[in-house]
């Protein structure tokens, strides 16, 4: 049996185990990478751990300390009542609202997780104070994120527009844009109307009830200073290009030295399990790609004579291994893999780069990914292991439908 099969064979049993056991998956998962590693694939303890997401290690703790603090001084409560306020207490179009916001910063250049980042845990606060489900408002913020991804000045634009310049391939930097928006927007409208949206219009606020929710949420030189940390947080990742983790950190450190009342238990507010979970498994996922399983699985997939097939078929791939791994990387990977059968003709190019990055992007909500780890993270006062099995849950529904939906109304057209 190759090494290949093997991995994927062990990163099954870490799932059954998981969902079936007390077991934090990423336990599991770093227990599998030292087996596999070791016995299977001969890496030392160096190459193992070469796959370790520190970039994400420090972004899931920066950005919940950062926000840690904020609701320990009720910052994010008055975030809450100003929102309120802009949309009259109008509480239905909050997820709309944090829909807007977020691909309007990835639209404008913000990276997907940094977005994501910065609107998550102040969309999942007022979800938390006002009932809304937390799939919903953190999908909504997810799929806004990957709604303006695809802009032509935006990170995620700019790379598979340059990735089909370099291949040589046609083009549409609207199509693509125009593709992946809609997609996201259509999601948006469905996990809207499923889970509940439609009744957060009977539980508008009047002006008097408004007054009486924020009686004591006013600013003070904590709140204030908060505040101007998360502007700076903005500032630092969409102008200045800094690290969201990083940058998080150092702000939440320099307001905890300031109010060490407010921010002393913020270091226990860290969500240590969810970094646990998705750092296991995107090490386990470091050791598949340095053994050569995703080559193997999308070599194997691209070598089909039937170029339609294969389409439907990298869509998957894609779409699966972007639930764990980079999306960009996946895009990057797949994109010229399907190059052969473009050759041919019978495959329009336009449609199948975006139904492509639409597929590889749009799976971000899986707690595995980045976006979804952050709203995972993000999320106060739930039941954690539930709200990761509804990310899970709905990642997989997305994984199982998207990208036969995509193939079918982007590639089997024919766009060219």
């Amino acid at each position: 049996m190759s090494a290949e099969l093997i991995s994927i064979l062990v990163l099954a049993v870490v799932f059954v185990i998981a969902t079936t056991r007390s077991i934090n998956m990423g336990a599991l998962a770093f227990a599998a990478a030292f087996g596999v590693g070791e016995l299977v694939a001969g890496m030392d303890a160096d190459g193992i751990f070469a796959g370790f997401p520190g970039d994400l290690f420090v972004v899931l703790v920066g950005v919940t300390y950062l926000f840690a603090i904020a609701r320990a001084n009720g910052t994010t409560d008055w975030l809450v009542h100003a929102s309120i306020r802009l949309v009259g207490g109008r509480i239905a179009l909050i997820p709309w609202v944090m829909f807007v916001i977020t691909g309007a910063l990835t639209g404008i250049g913000a990276v997907s997780p940094a977005a994501v980042a910065i609107v998550a845990p102040i969309a999942l606060s007022f979800a938390a104070r006002y009932g809304i489900s937390p799939l919903l408002m953190g999908a909504m913020v997810v799929h806004g994120a990957q709604g303006g991804g695809f802009s032509p000045i935006s990170i995620y634009g700019s790379i598979v527009n340059g990735i089909v310049a370099r291949e040589q391939l046609p083009g549409s930097e609207l199509f693509l844009f125009l593709a992946s928006l809609v997609v996201n927007l259509l999601i948006a409208g469905i996990l809207f109307v499923v889970l509940g949206g439609l009744k957060l219009h009977g539980q508008d606020l009047t002006a008097g009830e408004e007054d009486d929710e924020g009686e004591g949420v006013r600013l003070n030189p904590a709140r204030i200073a908060t505040l101007a940390a998360l502007v700076a947080l903005v500032v630092a990742v969409l102008v200045l290009e800094l690290d969201a983790g990083l940058s998080a950190i150092t702000l939440a450190v320099l307001l905890s030295a300031c109010w060490p009342a407010d921010s002393k238990q913020a270091v226990g507010a860290i969500a240590w399990p969810t970094v646990l979970l998705i750092c296991g498994v995107l090490t386990y996922v470091g050791v598949l790609e340095e053994i050569g399983t995703i080559e193997w699985a999308g070599e194997g997939v691209g070598g089909i004579g039937v170029p339609l097939l294969a389409a439907v078929l990298l869509c998957y791939i894609g779409a699966l291994v972007s639930a764990f791994a980079s999306s960009v990387g996946i895009m990057g990977a797949l994109i010229p893999l399907a190059v052969p059968f473009l050759a041919q003709g019978e495959i329009g190019a336009v449609g199948m780069v975006a139904a492509l990055s639409v597929a590889a992007t749009v799976v971000d909500v899986s707690p595995f990914s980045t976006n979804g780890a952050l709203v995972l993270a993000a999320a106060p006062d739930v039941d954690r292991d539930r709200f990761f099995r509804q990310l899970m849950v709905y990642g997989g529904l997305v994984v199982a439908v998207v990208p036969a939906a995509v193939w079918l109304v982007l590639v089997v057209p024919g766009w060219a």
